[in-house]
């Protein structure tokens, strides 16, 4: 229902911006923290552009850090370093604060940095500053970024065309195939929806363990293949929009119902076929808990739990890399949604109108 009067769209209108202002916000200060300096991203009151403080000090022109106000116009700045960590032998010096030039400067070298030592090298040999240590035991645990978005990428692909096929075809014989007892198990079914997972973790960790799968993607991507309640009723009731005489023509023509399913229901039901994708995309992609079960050995381990791994790997929270590595991590999803929008909300706005 559209308002009628010019106050009314824009009441509609201011909401819309306010919840999209919302919405947006936390994504806009995460980028903004991703390309800031370490200094600067716990500053009180939060800056939201980043910023570049150039002084003179011991006669020598560099970038410094703002540490402190030591006295009205006077602070204490020490020589700019991008890891906090690590501060020992850098010049620093009382300035007063009129020698002291501001510039936006974003950090885009956060971003590889991010990337360089997420899988467990150092700041130092990600800016290039030193060679690749020797110790065998230290490179044993390295694994480079592409590995973790490797893992997130198989799990989340193979969760999707498990997710596809097994919910298609049970939705498919909840809608369209007529047999004793189908709406009670279809009623059983979607009461699975109210188990919260923690009363499964358990007993599929078992399953799991008992398969020898603990250790591996598997417990990860193989659940999808066993069907899920709640994109079987999506699919069940976009199944329930779509003319049964279409089937009773192919009936009629000599089709099976198999042949039915995947040459008369699939080319018709794209929409909810996307929307279930894209569900089992991002709940792959995001997933944190799986992995936290099941995986035990880094070089398996997810984005979602290699950024948790990353938070204390270098003695305390580098919040400007850690949100760099956020940033490329949410990067796909938010690729994926632009290229899929138009067929996402088509396949929500059209499913559940029947049945």
């Amino acid at each position: 229902m559209k308002p009628k009067t010019a106050f009314g769209r824009f009441l509609v209108y201011l909401m819309l911006l306010c919840g999209s202002v919302m919405f947006a916000a936390p994504l806009a200060w995460l980028l903004s923290t991703a390309l800031k300096p370490i200094d600067q991203t716990m500053k009180m009151p939060p800056t939201w552009i980043p910023m570049a403080y150039y002084a003179t000090v011991n006669g020598r022109y560099m970038e410094v850090t703002r540490d402190a106000m030591v006295e009205p116009g006077i602070w204490h700045v020490t020589e700019y370093s991008p890891d906090k960590m690590r501060r020992k032998g850098l010049m620093s010096a009382n300035v007063p604060e009129s020698q002291i030039t501001a510039r936006i400067h974003p950090r885009w070298e956060n971003f590889s940095i991010a990337l360089a030592t997420i899988g467990g090298r150092s700041i130092e040999e990600a800016q290039g500053s030193v060679k690749k240590r020797g110790d065998p035991a230290n490179q044993d645990t390295r694994v480079p970024f592409w590995r973790f978005l490797g893992n997130s990428a198989f799990v989340g692909i193979f969760g999707v065309l498990g997710a596809v096929l097994s919910n298609a075809i049970i939705a498919y014989g909840f809608a369209r195939i007529r047999w004793r007892g189908r709406d009670v198990l279809f009623a059983i079914t979607m009461a699975t929806m109210m188990v919260p997972f923690p009363v499964l973790m358990v007993p599929l960790y078992g399953i799991f363990r008992s398969l020898g799968w603990i250790g591996t993607l598997k417990p990860l991507w193989a659940p999808a293949f066993f069907g899920n309640a709640f994109n079987i009723f999506l699919m069940r009731q976009f199944f329930l929009t779509i003319p049964e005489e279409l089937s009773e023509v192919a009936r009629i023509d000599g089709c099976s119902e198999w042949k039915i399913f995947w040459h008369v229901i699939l080319p018709l039901s794209k929409p909810v076929l996307a929307v279930v994708a894209l569900f089992q995309f991002l709940g792959s992609w995001n997933d944190f808990m799986g992995p936290l079960l099941y995986l035990t050995r880094k070089h398996t381990f997810t984005l979602a739990l290699a950024l948790q791994n990353y938070q204390s790997q270098h003695g305390g929270v580098q919040w400007h890399y850690l949100m760099a590595a956020s940033a490329v991590m949410i990067f796909p999803i938010i690729v994926l949604f632009f290229l899929t929008q138009k067929t996402f909300i088509k396949g929500i706005a059209t499913t559940g109108l029947k049945g």
